[in-house]
C-alpha cells in the first residue's frame, strides 16, 4: 500500500517526482503529497485526491529544489484529508517524512511525545514517526553545533527501533540539502542508481525512465544518498548490496494503444504465455525444465507434500494448482490463506515443501506465512513477478512468472501465469516422480503449446463478450459457479467482478448450490456457469437444468460449439477446446474481459477500484 518517491540529483525534483506518483497510483491513491528542499527551506503541497489534483496544486503554487519525496496514500490511520496526506513534517517543521506501512506502538509513542510539549495536526502513524525522529535528532545535536548526515542517521535507526510495526519510509531535513535518507522493515523500498543523480521508490516502475540499475533494500536497511552515491546501513553497521539490473523498459509499464491498463494487460497474456513455455518445455522428453528454481532433483524426489499459501487473486490460482498438481504429480497439496495460516499452530510434515504465491513478492501476510515455515525447518518455494522481491530473497528457491509489470490493481496476466507455473510444476513433480509418463508429458506439452493461440482466439471473440456485458451491467448480484478445475476460476471470475463494478457476486462450486444459494435464484440474478465439456460436463448441465427451471438467467462459458449450453443458457461465450487440466487457463479469460466490459459500462475507474491497492504490504 501507499508509493513512495524520492530523488536527490542535479534536476529539479518536482517534474520527476509527480512522474514518479503517477506510475505508483496503483499502491494508493486517496491522496497525496511532495516536499522540496532549496536554499530557502522546505516547500511542502498535499491534498485529497489522486496524483492529478497534487498536480493542479503545484501548477498554482510551484515547488523548487533538487531534493524532495513524495507519496501517494492508501489511507490505513486517519480519514483522507489535507492533513492526513503525506509527507508529514517533525515539531520543529525542518524534518519531512513519507511513510509506508503501519506503527503498531503509535499511541504508545504519541501519549509519550505529547507528555515532551509536542502537538500534533494530524491522526497518522506517519506524523509520530516523523515527530520520534525528529526528536532523537534534537537530543543528538544538543551534543553538537548541528544536525550532520550522521546524526540524521542515527536518529532514524534509533527511532526505528523504538517502533514497532513496518515501515518504508523517506526522510529529508531543510539543514541537510544534498542528503536523502531511506529505511525499510516489512514495506518494499528500492534505490535506483544513476549518473550524478539517486531515486528512492516502493518499487522500480519510478525508476526505469531513468535508470535501470537497483538495489533491493532489506528489512532493518537504513540508505543515505547524495547526488554522488549511496551508504547502506544495517544494525548501525555499513553493509554492501549488490546492484541488480531491471529486465523490463518503462515503455512496458504504459497504456499504448489501450484505454486501461486492466485490457492491455489481458492482450499480453497469449505472448507471456508463449515465452514462458518457449522457456521450460522440453518436447521431446515430454517434461519441463525451470533454469532458475535451485531446488536438485533429489530435493523434489523426496517431497511427499505441498502447502500452497497465497492471498486473494494468488489464492485462487493456488486452489487451482491444488487440482492440477494433484491430478499430474500424484502428490497431495494443501491451500492455506497466507492470512490465516500465519496465526495458526499448524502441524507441518516432514518433506513437505511450502510455495508461497504472490505478483508483487512483498504481501505481508504471505510473508509472515513463509517467515513462520523456514523457522520451522520446512523447506520453502516462492512463485513470483518480481525479481529482488522479499518472498523471492526469503525463500529457499524461487520461480519467476515474468508476466512484466502489471499496473492494473485487479490482477489478471500475473493470475494466468501462476496458474501456468503451477502446472508446469506438476507435470515436473510428476515426471520426476515417475507418476506422469513420457507418452502423456509429450500430450500435455503438446497441448501445453496450442494454449498462446486459444488464449488469442478468446480475445479476438471481445466483441461478443462486450455484448454479454451490456445485457447483464445493470444487474447487482451474480453467482459464479464451476466444478473441479473451474471452481478457483469461478472464484476469480466472483472476485474481479466484486473489485471492478462493486457488484455482489459470489464463486461457489456448482453442487453447492442446492446447499444454500438455490435459494437466491430469480429474473434478475443471473448465474456464470464455467460448464466446459470435461469430466463434470453432464454433472453441471445437471445444475443448469436447476437454475433454468427456476428462472434464472445463466450466462455459460463453453466449449466451442457446444449446441446442449448454448439452447440452455441466456448468454454463451464460447472457448476453444482443451485437456481438462489445463482449462483454467483458457476458462478465466473471458471471465476477465466480462468484468471489465461490466465495469467499464457502470462508469467504474476500472484500474484503480475504490478502497483498493495493487500490494497489500501491510496486515
Amino acid at each position: 500500500m501507499c508509493g513512495i518517491v524520492g530523488y536527490v540529483g542535479k534536476r529539479e525534483a518536482s517534474p520527476l517526482l509527480m512522474d514518479g506518483l503517477r506510475r505508483l497510483e496503483y499502491r494508493g491513491y486517496d491522496s497525496a503529497g511532495i516536499c522540496t528542499l532549496d536554499a530557502r527551506g522546505l516547500h511542502l503541497r498535499k491534498c485529497v485526491g489522486r496524483v492529478a489534483a497534487l498536480a493542479d496544486t503545484l501548477r498554482r503554487e510551484p515547488v523548487r529544489g533538487t531534493l524532495g519525496i513524495s507519496h501517494t496514500r492508501w489511507a490505513t490511520h486517519g480519514l483522507p484529508s489535507n492533513a492526513n496526506a503525506h509527507p508529514h513534517l517533525d515539531e520543529s517543521g525542518r524534518l519531512a517524512i513519507v511513510h509506508n506501512g503501519i506503527i503498531e506502538n503509535y499511541a504508545e509513542l504519541r501519549r509519550g511525545l505529547v507528555e515532551r510539549g509536542h502537538h500534533f495536526r494530524s491522526q497518522t502513524d506517519t506524523e509520530v514517526l516523523a515527530h520520534l525522529v525528529g526528536q532523537h535528532l534534537k537530543k543528538l545535536v544538543a551534543h553538537g553545533k548541528h544536525a550532520t548526515a550522521g546524526l540524521l542517521t542515527r536518529a532514524v535507526q534509533e527511532a526505528t527501533r523504538e517502533a514497532e510495526g513496518t515501515y518504508a519510509i523517506a526522510v529529508l531535513h531543510s539543514d541537510l540539502p544534498e542528503l536523502l535518507i531511506g529505511a525499510r522493515r516489512g514495506s518494499p523500498l528500492v534505490v535506483g542508481v544513476g549518473q550524478g543523480e539517486q531515486f528512492l521508490a516502493s518499487d522500480v516502475s519510478p525508476i526505469v525512465p531513468h535508470t535501470r540499475q537497483v538495489v533491493y533494500l532489506h528489512d532493518g536497511d537504513v540508505v543515505c544518498l547524495t547526488r554522488d552515491g549511496l551508504e547502506l546501513f544495517a544494525r548501525g553497521k555499513p553493509i554492501h548490496r549488490p546492484v541488480d539490473s531491471v529486465d523490463w523498459s518503462s515503455e512496458q509499464a504504459e497504456m499504448g494503444r489501450f484505454p486501461h491498463y486492466m485490457l492491455k494487460e489481458i492482450h499480453e497474456q497469449p505472448q507471456r504465455v508463449s515465452e514462458e513455455l518457449k522457456r521450460t518445455l522440453r518436447p521431446a522428453q515430454g517434461g519441463v525444465e525451470f533454469e532458475e528454481m535451485a531446488l536438485s532433483r533429489k530435493e523434489l524426489a523426496r517431497i511427499r507434500r505441498l502447502l500452497l499459501v497465497a492471498c486473494g487473486t494468488s489464492w485462487h490460482a493456488a486452489l487451482a494448482g491444488e487440482y492440477v498438481i494433484e491430478n499430474l504429480a500424484g502428490v497431495p497439496v494443501e491451500v492455506e490463506c497466507a492470512s490465516e495460516m500465519r496465526y495458526r499452530n499448524r502441524p507441518l510434515e516432514k518433506d513437505t515443501l511450502v510455495v508461497s504465491i504472490s505478483q508483487s513478492g512483498e504481501t505481508a501476510d504471505t510473508l509472515a506465512a513463509i517467515r513462520g515455515a523456514r523457522a520451522r525447518g520446512v523447506s520453502t518455494l516462492a512463485i513470483v513477478n518480481v525479481v529482488g522481491s522479499t518472498i523471492a530473497r526469503e525463500s529457499d528457491a524461487d520461480i519467476y512468472m515474468r508476466a512484466g509489470p502489471e499496473i492494473g490493481v485487479a490482477s489478471t496476466k500475473a493470475f494466468e501465469m501462476q496458474v501456468l507455473l503451477l502446472t508446469l510444476l506438476g507435470i515436473a513433480l510428476g515426471r520426476q516422480r515417475g507418476h506422469l509418463s513420457a507418452a502423456q508429458g509429450r500430450k500435455l506439452v503438446r497441448e501445453l503449446q496450442t494454449l498462446p493461440g486459444k488464449i488469442q482466439r478468446i480475445i479476438d471473440g471481445d466483441a461478443r463478450i462486450l455484448e454479454v456485458a451490456k445485457k447483464f451491467y445493470r444487474l447487482t448480484d451474480f453467482l459464479y459457479m464451476g466444478r473441479q478445475y473451474n471452481f478457483p476460476v469461478a472464484l476469480e471470475g466472483a472476485l474481479k467482478l466484486k473489485e471492478l463494478s462493486y457488484i455482489h457476486a459470489e464463486g461457489y462450486p456448482s453442487a453447492e448450490m442446492k446447499h444454500g444459494p438455490i435459494a437466491m435464484i430469480a429474473p434478475d440474478f443471473p448465474s456464470v456457469f464455467v460448464v466446459p465439456r470435461d469430466a463434470m460436463f453432464d454433472k453441471n448441465m445437471s445444475n443448469l437444468e436447476e437454475i433454468k427451471a427456476r428462472k434464472g438467467p445463466i450466462i455459460a462459458v463453453a466449449t466451442q460449439g457446444d449446441k446442449r449450453v448454448a439452447k440452455m443458457a441466456d448468454a454463451v461465450i464460447f472457448i476453444p477446446a482443451t485437456l481438462d487440466c489445463l482449462q483454467p487457463l483458457l476458462t478465466v479469460i473471458p471471465l476477465q474481459l466480462l468484468a471489465y466490459h461490466i465495469a467499464v459500462l457502470r462508469g467504474c475507474d476500472v484500474d484503480k477500484p475504490r478502497n483498493l491497492a495493487k500490494s497489500v504490504t501491510v496486515e
